[in-house]
């Protein structure tokens, strides 16, 4: 992570750390992994506003007639209790939420970036490279990767940062490093 001596900054992402993701009653929730990865991200989330860097929580945003909902169970949709940030993440953002370097962008896709502001919002701010955390690491963590990649971003995933549903968590990551570089912290 870069310090606020004016070198080229970091951001991490905060990828839908919502109820509906994480908790146990979520509608499409990957339940205790999820779950456990939330002291994780909170103290990293600390760590980076403390070194002068960027945190973006970027949650999924959907309305309840989304065509998504035909590839999957109704989740995220706005306004609702399940899009909301889940349990000690939501005190952490409220306690952070007036920081010029915290930012919430909502997405109606897997990818952060896609149809998103998010990449000139972070350019603006001088990032140079992303962290990636969250859920889940096989869909909505790896095409958030190959999006930042995509738009010049340097890449990073926090193994201890990220939880999903299946199986294919540590196979993801793999291709991560493989097709985008993407450096891996454990």
């Amino acid at each position: 992570m870069m310090t606020k001596t004016g070198k080229s900054r970091e951001a991490l992402l905060i990828v839908d750390m919502s109820n509906d993701f994480v908790a146990d009653k979520g509608t499409l929730t990957a339940g205790k992994p999820a779950q456990e990865i939330v002291p994780y991200i909170k103290d990293l989330a600390s760590a980076f506003l403390k070194e002068g860097n960027v945190v973006v929580v970027a949650m999924d945003a959907h309305s309840p007639d989304d065509p998504h909902f035909d590839l999957w169970t109704p989740h995220n949709i706005v306004g609702t209790e399940g899009q909301q940030l889940y349990g000690e993440l939501t005190d952490w953002y409220q306690a952070n939420a007036e920081n010029e370097n915290v930012l919430y962008v909502p997405k109606t896709n897997y990818n952060a970036f896609f149809k998103t502001d998010l990449a000139e919002r972070l350019k603006q701010l001088d990032v140079e490279k992303v962290h990636v955390t969250g859920v889940c690491t096989d869909i909505c963590d790896f095409l958030t990767v190959a999006g930042a990649d995509a738009e010049g971003f340097k890449t990073a995933i926090h193994k201890r940062g990220a939880a999903t549903f299946t199986n294919l968590g540590e196979t993801m990551i793999q291709h991560m490093k493989l097709c985008f570089h993407t450096e891996i912290i454990e």
